[in-house]
């Protein structure tokens, strides 16, 4: 859109404004939102097609509600752009993601406007009630609206929350944003039944015909029609999932299309004066407006840098090479080649978490359970205990979600179970939400459980084998993007459990650093060599069990050992060697020094620009060994 085309935009300085424009502004309006959110992602990457779907509806809601006095609760946070732009933060939108930039998710600490900090799914039922619920005991005035997608009502969480909304019949609008794709493709029983919709044109034109057909019968024809009126709700439930939200005391209105503004409106206003609990069913259609996004919207759900004209990635100079997601999603289809009772598992990302390849060549063996991590841990446990070899693959965060799972179900019975964390540290751009910044602590004091961390891509092939081998629970974190570039091997072997290595030789201090802090501290280490400065590097592979004898051993030769890792400081590794000193009367003379993450949630930002922040890069690591070890 030209600069002469963007005549509204520009004016919108209060989400009051957009309470004052015609249907008619409010469609030129989506369309100079939808071109600012492009040009925007295009540069910074993010979640696009979430976002573009959902501008007319934001319109909408806010054309009609006051959310100085009402509030809004957005469900994961994916479908905010449009919401951000249009509550005072345009000005502010070209930092979006990056460092001390506006986030990728609703904040509270970020605006008044958002008024629920979300970044997992399934979420805003549970908080928009709580909210109606302060509401009522305050005796505020406001309309509470959550706006969930399809996909997070895959989660039970989206149950529990409909549950108590229904039973306590509290003032609560609840807006379902129905594009039938969570980030993959939608699975389960109630996805298909949610999809279940039908065109209003063909209702109502059904209806005429059955009360014309109705009319004629004689003398109770007009006596079965207004039977026939009295029962249209439960007509209306037998044609469309509102029978499902019925059940829960909901309700339900819809479908209604997301993408038409002026059909919207009066349907939102209608509702404000409507109490009690409603649902309101809204078709929408993901990365609408912007062909590349439309015809792809997996890719363009959260999408790197791209060329807004043809939706193409950036290419990226230099060589290219796998990421760790690539690798294990290559090196678990060699190993269930050998091993027919490997069977792999994700929550609603086969692509993001590499099990497409997976799911292409053992489809029968490949399971994607929906936004239910919960669920994916005990049902691997189920299927470990007949004998089969579950591969849970998971990003660290949403693993949070499955604690009690990961104990009960998996542990406490010792079952074979391999919990692959993807996206372990800092991810980036999406932030504190985001961040696998605690599964070292949250993992390693679990009785049964080993806890493995790689160094690169190929330690990476044979702790998966070992994992997978392991007669018991086990745990494999991996870093968001690509490794080091090391050899990748076809014919894999195990490791021996709680063996670490030492890397490098020297003669004043050691480092130990666990997973992706390796390389860093080890061209640190090579590079202090001139300096004067030479170090033992050491990796310990394993923070549980801990590579107990060779920790002993380094601990008697070193006064000073330094140890790196990308987790909370608060019971991750560096906590685990520190016990192990103590427990073993080893600390006596040795001083140790650690680099990790504080106690913090670490803001969003480039992965690169965190970790120099909290001087876990090699430059951080190089400028503390100066001044620990001299």
């Amino acid at each position: 859109m030209s600069d002469k085309e963007q005549k509204i935009l520009p004016a919108i300085d209060s989400p009051q404004k957009i309470m004052e424009l015609s249907p008619e502004e409010l469609e030129q309006l989506a369309a100079e939102v939808r071109g600012l959110i492009i040009r925007v992602v295009s540069k910074n990457g993010g979640h696009l097609a979430p976002s573009l779907g959902v501008v007319e509806l934001t319109l909408a809601l806010m054309n009609v509600y006051d959310f100085n006095k009402d509030r809004i609760i957005w469900d994961v946070g994916h479908q905010a752009y449009a919401y951000k732009i249009l509550t005072g933060r345009m000005q502010q939108f070209h930092t979006l993601r990056k460092l001390d930039g506006i986030s990728g998710f609703p904040r509270i600490e970020e605006s008044e406007y958002d008024h629920f900090g979300v970044g997992h799914s399934s979420t805003s039922i549970s908080a928009a009630l709580g909210m109606a619920v302060a509401r009522d005991i305050l005796q505020e005035q406001g309309k509470v609206l959550a706006v969930i997608g399809d996909g997070s009502m895959t989660a039970g969480l989206a149950y529990e929350g409909l549950n108590q909304a229904g039973d306590l019949d509290r003032d609560l609008v609840v807006i379902l944003n129905d594009n039938e794709m969570s980030i993959s493709r939608n699975v389960g029983a109630l996805s298909s039944f949610l999809s279940r919709k039908l065109s209003s044109r063909w209702i109502v034109r059904f209806k005429k015909e059955v009360e014309g057909w109705m009319r004629q019968i004689p003398k109770i024809g007009d006596d079965i029609l207004n039977y026939a009126r009295r029962s249209e709700e439960s007509l209306k439930g037998f044609f469309t999932p509102g029978i499902l939200f019925e059940a829960f005391k909901f309700n339900y209105i819809g479908p209604v299309d997301g993408h038409n503004i002026k059909s919207m409106i009066p349907v939102f206003r209608q509702l404000k004066d409507l109490e009690g609990p409603i649902l309101v069913h809204v078709l929408t259609k993901k990365g609408k407006g912007y062909k590349p996004a439309e015809d792809n919207p997996t890719y363009f759900h959260g999408v790197g840098c791209f060329e807004p004209e043809t939706g193409l990635a950036k290419q990226v100079s230099g060589k290219c090479l796998p990421s760790y997601t690539e690798v294990f999603g290559k090196t678990l289809c060699s190993i269930a080649e050998k091993n027919q009772k490997v069977v792999a598992i994700t929550a609603a990302m086969p692509e993001g978490t590499g099990l497409s390849r997976f799911a292409e060549k053992f489809p029968e063996r490949f399971f994607d359970v929906g936004i239910c991590e919960q669920h994916a841990v005990t049902f691997a446990a189920g299927l470990a205990a007949k004998g089969f070899k579950p591969v849970v693959a998971v990003y660290s965060t949403f693993l949070q979600r499955s604690y009690d799972q990961v104990i009960h179900d998996v542990c406490l019975q010792n079952l074979p179970v391999t919990l692959c964390l993807d996206r372990g540290g800092l991810v980036g751009e999406d932030g504190g939400t985001h961040h696998g910044a605690f599964d070292f602590s949250f993992l390693r004091h679990i009785p049964n459980l080993v806890c493995m961390a790689p160094k690169d891509e190929a330690e990476m092939q044979m702790m998966l084998l070992t994992a997978i081998e392991h007669d018991g629970p086990a745990s494999l974190r991996y870093p968001r993007g690509v490794g080091v570039g090391s050899s990748i091997s076809q014919a894999v072997q195990p490791i021996d459990m709680g063996q670490g290595e030492l890397v490098k030789e020297g003669d004043h201090g050691l480092i130990m650093a666990v997973g992706s802090r390796l390389y860093p501290a080890l061209e640190a280490a090579l590079e202090l060599e001139s300096d004067g400065l030479s170090l033992s590097v050491f990796n310990p592979r394993f923070v549980k069990p801990l590579p107990a004898d060779m920790i002993r051993e380094l601990s008697g030769r070193f006064k000073k050992i330094l140890i790196i890792e990308e987790n909370v400081l608060a019971g991750g590794f560096s906590s685990a060697v520190l016990e192990f000193l103590s427990d073993h009367n080893l600390l006596s003379g040795v001083q140790i020094k650690r680099i990790g993450i504080p106690d913090i949630f670490v803001e969003h930002g480039a992965q690169k620009e965190l970790r120099q922040m909290l001087g876990m890069c090699k430059g951080g690591i190089k400028n503390t060994s100066l001044k620990f070890f001299r």
